[in-house]
């Protein structure tokens, strides 16, 4: 057990609307960053407790997966090989009727490297927000399928994963779903030139419990989940943000790690 500590960029309770502009512009408004409020937490180790998370109850999960491919900065290479093998782990871990990978990012933190997106995020947050998830289907499945879908359970999850390790610098940290409240989330919008996208910003709350594994390697994954359209005792939703590891070597080995965004489809009646 290596029980850490780690400062967390939660949302000023003084912000109402917050913003990110994901596109060069020259407006002050628009390069403005939402207010933010830097918090020491508590940080749980899951090493020793690593099975005892489930992705329905705490909305997160360690899984092994040790996939044969290293292509990681070949995007096409990451959709055509990478993205079937991380199906077959969420339809093995939920048993849900069908999924779809749609999205990944790596990321990378080198500063000298890449632009901020291409980094780990160091804000409190969720991807998804109650109108975004289910219009994400509708953008990903089509209007029609995804009207048909969305008749049913679904779910947004995440499979996180380092592909150098083990992980020293700027881990993952996930919040236990028990410990939210649905007051803490903040719709946020990211704009982008061409369209506007929704997450959700977190406030804080002395009451969060914050987890992470400990020098994760390249053979582990997380499952965390950013949406669940079940309202009948599953955890629905999370929050994670990357953090400094008060216990941290003095100069570690840089995270590079990959994130997979996939829809989970339940078969009626689950």
């Amino acid at each position: 057990m290596n029980d850490t500590s780690g400062t967390f960029n939660y949302l000023s309770r003084a912000e109402i609307q917050p913003a990110y502009y994901l596109f060069d512009a020259d407006s002050e408004e628009v390069n403005r960053l939402p207010e933010m409020q830097a918090i020491e937490m508590p940080v749980h180790d899951c090493r020793d407790t690593r099975d005892h998370f489930q992705i329905d109850k705490q909305g997160f999960a360690f899984v092994d997966f040790a996939p044969d491919f290293d292509r990681f900065h070949d995007r096409d290479a990451v959709r055509e090989i990478y993205y079937p093998m991380v199906e077959a782990v969420l339809l093995a871990a939920t048993g849900a009727l069908s999924v779809r990978v749609f999205d990944h990012n790596v990321r990378l933190n080198l500063e000298a490297k890449g632009s901020a997106s291409d980094r780990p995020v160091r804000f409190v947050h969720n991807d998804y927000t109650e109108l975004s998830a289910p219009q994400r289907v509708k953008d990903i499945m089509g209007e029609a399928q995804g009207a048909e879908l969305l008749k049913n359970r679904f779910a947004v999850i995440n499979l996180w994963r380092p592909i150098s390790g083990p992980v020293e610098d700027m881990p993952l940290g996930i919040l236990d779903a028990s410990s939210l409240s649905a007051e803490d989330f903040v719709s946020t919008d990211l704009v982008y030139r061409d369209r506007v996208g929704k997450i959700a910003s977190v406030r804080p709350n002395q009451n969060h419990q914050w987890y992470y594994l400990s020098g994760m390697r390249t053979n582990e994954a997380l499952l965390l989940k950013c949406f669940d359209s079940d309202t009948s005792g599953h955890a629905r939703y999370t929050a994670h943000s990357a953090f400094k590891d008060a216990k941290a070597p003095e100069n570690p080995m840089p995270r590079e790690s990959i994130e997979a965004r996939v829809l989970i489809f339940y078969a009626p009646g689950v």
